[in-house]
């Protein structure tokens, strides 16, 4: 998750991640007191974080821009939480806060968690509904179907489910989570561990996207989507930053391509935003890069050439279509992506 406040700690030198989410969740029945309509719920992200990431590819994927707001935070923050600096004023226009902290407050008065995103926000109340990002993208999947588009894919098919949580979790485990093992590890031991199991999944995935196009079936999932993020980070910050150097993502040639290939699918690559995400962890990780400079490179060209993985065959969008360009006002600055 894109953490301030907290989010994460170290115990016998082992990166552990706080995973204490606020859990109630936006259904078509409201069982939890949150039910599905269309313009009450604001979805709070930053394009930095890939946790966050995820929810802004999934949201764009279904359709949902005419029917869920999406509020953007800036690549930094501080101990208190992230912050609606790219606005006017520094304030989020829907619920006219300047720090996503205030929606917790809202409805937590003392509230003492990690202040993250994605985070879906009550807009009539202020109050924050849920900061849960693994339950959120597939809510948006299977309660929100009422306001997908014309098109949409079948991001969590039924049929499916089964397998794709068997996959998302090891991904999670292994390489989502697993970078950060790394990079926050406190001792040579739990950094060493981090480093095996890493690669070891990542040589794991290699094996598995040799033959087939994705990762469950021949359409995109949301176990593409989840594992797409932290792979689109990778040479940009965590092979590096992180000390994830046993090769670059570019120097591993099938994942190297299956993340070209959706990076140049409508929907993934022109939500990422390099110069945030670049900003974001050399920014804020003092603790791992105590002088806060940015690092200029590495040259993201490589992102848009040819791939080859059509010829594995697979249907991206399965018996659905490509959603449309992002709308006004979401557009990633020419010279944040590949330009």
């Amino acid at each position: 998750m894109g953490d301030a406040n907290g989010g994460h700690y170290v115990e016998a030198g082992e990166f552990r991640r706080d995973t204490d989410y606020v859990r109630d969740r936006i259904t078509v029945d409201g069982r939890d007191g949150w039910p599905v309509e269309a313009d009450r719920y604001h979805l709070v992200v930053a394009r930095a974080c890939p946790w966050a990431n995820r929810a802004i590819i999934v949201r764009r994927l279904l359709g949902l821009e005419p029917v869920l707001s999406m509020g953007m935070c800036g690549p930094t923050h501080d101990k208190r939480s992230w912050t609606f600096d790219l606005d006017p004023g520094g304030r989020d226009p829907v619920l006219g806060y300047e720090r996503l902290r205030e929606a917790f407050a809202a409805r937590f008065p003392e509230y003492a968690g990690g202040i993250t995103v994605p985070a879906m926000v009550d807009i009539p109340t202020g109050e924050l509904v849920t900061n849960d990002f693994a339950q959120i993208t597939l809510d948006l999947s299977t309660e929100w179907t009422a306001h997908h588009r014309v098109g949409a894919p079948d991001l969590y098919p039924e049929a499916r489910r089964s397998e794709i949580d068997e996959v998302v979790e090891v991904v999670f485990r292994d390489v989502n989570n697993g970078v950060y093992r790394c990079g926050f590890a406190g001792s040579q031991d739990a950094y060493n561990a981090a480093f095996q199991r890493l690669f070891s999944r990542l040589d794991w995935l290699s094996d598995r996207l040799r033959s087939q196009r994705y990762l469950v079936g021949d359409t995109i999932t949301e176990a593409d989507v989840r594992l797409f993020t932290t792979l689109a980070r990778f040479d940009a910050v965590y092979q590096g930053h992180f000390k994830c150097n046993r090769q670059k993502l570019s120097e591993l040639p099938v994942l190297w391509a299956y993340a070209r290939d959706l990076f140049q699918t409508p929907g993934f690559g022109d939500t990422i935003d390099f110069a945030h995400i670049k900003r974001h962890y050399y920014v804020v990780h003092r603790d791992i890069n105590p002088t806060g400079i940015v690092p200029r490179g590495p040259d993201q060209q490589g992102w848009l050439t040819p791939h080859h993985r059509e010829d594995l065959g697979g249907r991206p969008f399965g018996d659905g279509t490509p959603p449309p360009p992002p709308v006004a006002g979401e557009v990633v600055p020419a010279d944040h992506g590949v330009s």
